[in-house]
């Protein structure tokens, strides 16, 4: 039997909708809000400053234009900088590049050498290969022995030679099926450029949400911006979080790009060492603060998700992330310590999920 399930995403963001009074009073104000479909996924933007409304939504709007010419520009299959520089790497030729591409690539080459390669955006013509270079999948394996022939060229990103000038650098591969796609974190560098779009307009209370990837700016009109972390299995939270100024957290899991093939799921987050979907695990959420907070937020719950059941911890300690949640196949819900205090878990059918805490 084979069976497809659409792409579905959900992450609560409490007490934007008007209907939602059931943890803030309704009369209470309200953040200027405004949502568009970006990056393949839904987009919101609410801010919170006391402000104009029309000084908020031009803000607002310049987030979301910004939002979609990186859409645009760093698109992996549709005609776009990036896929021209894919066919410029295919070939053996040397290629020129903006300075933002060369600092992406530069930025990736560095996440993917601390997490010894689990996270690599040079994996494109692997992603392909399952179909998930497409707006919707089918459900069908890809040809064994094509993964197989890429796994034993071992593409990566970090065979990449990038040399980076005043004006942008050049970009060139000595491996031919290097392709790269930048999905598994442009939505967390589209976080921090949003932050800095929104503080230059002197805004500084605001929630941007990205397909379940968050940053919170400042508070709620004095209150903590309160974000719902979906449970991986059902349509509902698995647990709430208080965010605090400049967190963002990030969520992969195996419940949003996915196909199922008699009766198994495979999803997008595919291991290059073996060239097959991760298996063993149904979601990682992080949460992160500081410089960068949004694109590691993204990028990092990759290789935590693809380490597997029996070694994300250690490789969350490689990386540096202390606030982890993480849930197994069997459902089996692990939180760190230092996470463990700040989230509110929901009851699911009446019953709360067992939880084992472990330090970070």
């Amino acid at each position: 039997m084979i069976r497809q399930r659409p792409t579905r995403w959900w992450l609560v963001l409490f007490c934007w909708l008007p209907a939602l009074c059931l943890l803030t009073a309704c009369g209470d104000k309200k953040p200027v809000y405004s949502e568009s479909f970006v990056f393949g996924t839904r987009v919101e933007v609410q801010v919170a400053d006391d402000v104009s409304e029309a000084r908020a939504r031009e803000a607002i709007a310049a987030v979301l234009a910004e939002f979609d010419r990186m859409h645009r520009t760093y698109h992996a299959w549709q005609t776009s900088e990036l896929t021209q520089l894919n066919d410029a790497l295919a070939v053996g030729l040397r290629a020129r590049v903006t300075p933002e591409m060369a600092s992406l690539l530069v930025e990736a080459q560095h996440f993917a050498k601390d997490s010894d390669g689990l996270f690599d955006p040079g994996i494109g013509r692997l992603i392909a290969l399952w179909g998930f270079h497409a707006d919707s999948y089918v459900a069908q394996l890809p040809d064994a022995a094509a993964v197989e022939a890429w796994v034993n060229r071992h593409p990566s990103i970090r065979q990449l030679h990038i040399e980076q000038d005043d004006t942008g650098g050049w970009v060139r591969s000595r491996n031919p099926l290097v392709a790269l796609d930048l999905g598994g974190s442009l939505k967390g560098t589209a976080l921090d450029r949003a932050a800095t779009i929104l503080k230059m307009a002197g805004l500084n209370n605001a929630l941007i949400n990205i397909g379940g990837n968050v940053m919170a700016l400042g508070s709620r009109y004095g209150k903590p911006w309160r974000v719902a972390i979906q449970a991986p299995r059902y349509a509902g939270p698995l647990a709430i979080i208080e965010l605090k100024d400049g967190e963002a957290t990030g969520t992969s899991g195996d419940y949003q790009r996915y196909f199922e093939v008699d009766g198994q799921r495979y999803p997008h987050l595919l291991d290059p060492r073996t060239g097959y979907p991760a298996p063993g695990v149904q979601s990682v959420t992080i949460v992160v603060d500081g410089p960068g907070a949004g694109v590691r937020s993204d990028a990092l719950t990759k290789p935590l998700f693809i380490a597997g059941p029996d070694s994300w911890h250690d490789m969350a300690k490689r990386l540096g992330l202390r606030s982890v949640l993480h849930v197994a196949t069997d459902g089996a819900v692990t939180v760190t310590t230092e996470l463990a205090d700040r989230l509110k878990f929901e009851p699911h059918n009446g019953k709360l999920p067992k939880i084992r805490r472990i330090s970070p």
